[in-house]
């Protein structure tokens, strides 16, 4: 018999929580499950695990859906704090009593001068704490307003965050902004994966009860290879978002890749399901609007290969 490793265990568990719970609030996610610490260390009150929970938990939430803040707060600003030793921060993550976001350089038109920090960021992952890259510095801020950012993917909102002259609190150097970006796309990658085989169950599901011509409508070879072309793609970027978390380079595969298997696996889901899968009832345009948004959220999967391009090439 195989052991069941600690990522299955997680994966279960979440899977288990959002399903009999599906209404509950980040803090009792966190105090239930222990999500929010999942990438502390444990000397900060975490569980000090790694990149293949991370993927664990994050392929669960992306299948969905979830609102909760694991990406930016979890993931993200957890990596940032870490990088800096950022005690405080660290312990109010770990326990889910704040969640925070990060501002990554080129994320908005930000000044840090004199302490102070002025500019805008035209949209944001929502978090109590704001953690700027600003400079050569990893700074914590109070934004001086927040508003809502509307966009057509409702289930991962965004903000628009303004800083007019605020003080800042220096939490460390700027040096570890790439790999906390990379840990995001990783992360991301994961969430799309979830997406992406949720998709390819909803259309395998209809597949086998939808009737035309009194045949499933699954026993028809266009539609067989249509749904065994969305499960190349999910496995191939499941492959490619557990690596992910190594460096630069896999990150940038699976921003590219992952992208394009989730927004091809959303819409062939709408297309198996013909006429319903159009509706706003059914959520499957639900999924196709989460796989839009994400391919936004770290760049394109255009700009991800532009980051492959001097490995593939040599120039």
């Amino acid at each position: 018999m195989r052991a069941v490793s600690l990522p299955d265990e997680l994966r279960a568990v979440v899977r288990d929580y959002l399903a009999g719970r599906p209404g509950a609030s980040w803090r009792e996610f966190a105090r239930d499950v222990g999500v929010a610490g999942l990438l502390v260390p444990e000397e900060y009150g975490g569980a000090g695990c790694g990149p293949a929970e991370m993927t664990a938990v994050a392929e669960e939430l992306g299948r969905v859906l979830s609102p909760h803040p694991f990406l930016q707060s979890a993931v993200m600003a957890v990596a940032a704090a870490t990088a800096c030793d950022a005690s405080g921060v660290l312990a109010a993550l770990a326990e889910g009593s704040a969640t925070a976001t990060v501002v990554l350089p080129g994320d908005g038109e930000l000044r840090l001068a004199g302490g102070l920090l002025t500019g805008v960021v035209p949209y944001a992952l929502e978090g109590d704490l704001v953690l700027v890259y600003a400079g050569d510095a990893l700074v914590e801020a109070a934004p001086t307003r927040r508003e809502p950012y509307p966009t057509m993917d409702e289930s991962r909102p965004l903000t628009r965050l303004t800083f007019e002259e605020v003080p800042v609190r220096r939490l460390g150097d700027g040096g570890s902004h790439a790999r906390v970006r990379d840990l995001g796309i990783a992360a991301l990658a994961a969430e799309q994966v979830g997406g992406a085989q949720r998709c390819l169950e909803m259309a395998v599901e209809h597949a086998k009860r939808r009737e035309q011509f009194g045949r499933p409508i699954g026993s028809f070879q266009a539609i067989k290879h249509k749904l065994a072309d969305v499960l190349l793609l999910v496995e191939s970027a499941r492959s490619a978002a557990g690596a992910a978390a190594r460096d630069g380079v896999f990150a940038a595969i699976a921003g590219s890749y992952c992208t394009e298997a989730y927004l091809s696996a959303a819409g062939e889901n709408i297309q198996v399901h013909g006429g319903i899968g159009i509706t706003w009832e059914h959520p499957a345009h639900r999924y196709l609007k989460r796989a839009t948004s994400d391919a936004q959220l770290f760049g394109p999967p255009q700009a991800h290969r532009a980051r492959l391009a001097p490995h593939v090439l040599g120039t």
